[in-house]
């Protein structure tokens, strides 16, 4: 089980809750920052390399976007 899970989310980012929710459905805890915040817009760019969101960091593995197939291969997720 990973240890560390990031979102970097907005309220208006539709994608970004359906990550948030995949990832309460398979119980998996992670803590979400907004990119409203300015200090979390800069540290998901900063780890993603782009100004998309949502940017999910799983014990330092970058997914950007809703990609469920990464998702489960890096939360050993079947």
């Amino acid at each position: 089980m990973p240890k560390n899970v990031i979102v970097y989310w907005a309220d208006w980012c539709p994608w970004c809750h359906r990550v948030m929710d995949f990832l309460k459905e398979h119980n998996i805890k992670f803590e979400g920052r907004d990119v409203q915040d300015k200090k979390y817009a800069e540290e998901s760019m900063k780890k993603s390399g782009q100004a998309g969101i949502p940017v999910t960091d799983i014990d330092g593995q970058i997914v950007v976007g809703f990609d469920t197939n990464k998702l489960k291969e890096l939360l050993k997720i079947k």
